[in-house]
């Protein structure tokens, strides 16, 4: 990703304490001896970590703006 958005960082940060939540669920670090399940899963666990963030930020952002005044400032 280049140049990423600040929502963007932050769902990549989440994402990653997803996987790290994960990882200790297993108590496995070395992704060599992962099955092909569990490294399936900690994709899956990283990937819908930073969608459902982006999105949860996202949906902050949209309120953020909604409630702005609908004047037109000229």
């Amino acid at each position: 990703m280049i140049d990423p958005t600040p929502n963007e960082r932050a769902a990549i940060l989440h994402g990653g304490d997803m996987a790290g939540e994960y990882l200790d669920s297993l108590g496995k670090t070395d992704l060599a001896l992962f099955s092909s399940e569990e490294w399936q899963t900690l994709i899956e666990v990283i990937v819908t970590g930073y969608c459902d963030h982006l999105r949860s930020l996202a949906g902050q952002d949209r309120g953020r703006l909604d409630g702005l005044s609908e004047q037109v400032p000229f």
